[in-house]
């Protein structure tokens, strides 16, 4: 993957009156729609700062806050471990500062959320509990999976499109019809895709054995033209 927009960096904010971390890329221009990017189960690792430089390549303002404090897996099991000791209510709380560095940053007031795997759960729990920022979610392969964690989508203002794996062990398609079926039954205005032949983990280029090009190519198109749609 050719990445178009120069490196972004490591930053710090002020969250709740608690120092944090996250990684930002700003696009070329000066100038965009803003958005946070909310890490897999993995950590800030390499694909996710691609992740945020692609964005800022396609004209985006794009931050991912640290979750894991700067702690990483490389192996399912330690990812696993550290997903598990994540406290939702913090980490709610760490994403809304990085919200809130984003609109400071970036001069916008509404923002969007893409997030992936667990992170994907996460965007979701955040557009609830920031609807006066929050425009709109893209989940990617993730639902909120704990029960002490099950949103309040009532409060949910954005507009969702989700992008889910045929084959998902881990997100089943019950799930995925599950939550679409919640979110319209509230009146939100929700769009799935579910992508055929695939496996969790799809977009993620750093992993052979669950990429799909294809697949990866056409949720990227559907998100950046959602995005445009959505917050410009």
């Amino acid at each position: 993957m050719i990445v178009l927009a120069p490196m972004g960096e490591m930053i710090e904010y002020r969250s709740n009156g608690t120092l944090e971390y996250a990684y930002v890329a700003d696009p070329i221009s000066g100038e965009g729609p803003a958005l946070v990017v909310i890490q897999e189960w993995w950590g800030i690792v390499d694909h996710i700062k691609d992740v945020c430089d692609r964005f800022a390549a396609a004209g985006y303002f794009a931050i991912a806050p640290d979750l894991y404090h700067n702690k990483k897996a490389e192996e399912p099991n330690e990812a696993a471990k550290l997903a598990m000791e994540l406290r939702v209510d913090q980490a709610l709380l760490q994403m809304g500062g990085a919200i809130d560095e984003l609109v400071r940053r970036s001069g916008n007031e509404r923002v969007g959320v893409v997030g992936f795997c667990m992170g994907g759960g996460l965007a979701l729990a955040l557009a609830t509990t920031r609807p006066d920022r929050v425009a709109a979610v893209v989940p990617f392969y993730g639902v909120a999976s704990r029960s002490e964690s099950e949103p309040d989508y009532s409060k949910m203002q954005a507009v969702v499109q989700g992008h889910f794996a045929e084959l998902d062990q881990s997100v089943s398609p019950e799930l995925v019809r599950a939550l679409e079926s919640k979110l319209e039954s509230l009146g939100k205005e929700t769009e799935f895709f579910v992508y055929p032949g695939t496996v969790h983990g799809f977009f993620n280029d750093t992993r052979p054995g669950q990429y799909d090009p294809s697949a990866a190519l056409q949720a990227w198109e559907r998100t950046i033209a959602f995005l445009a749609e959505e917050l410009t």
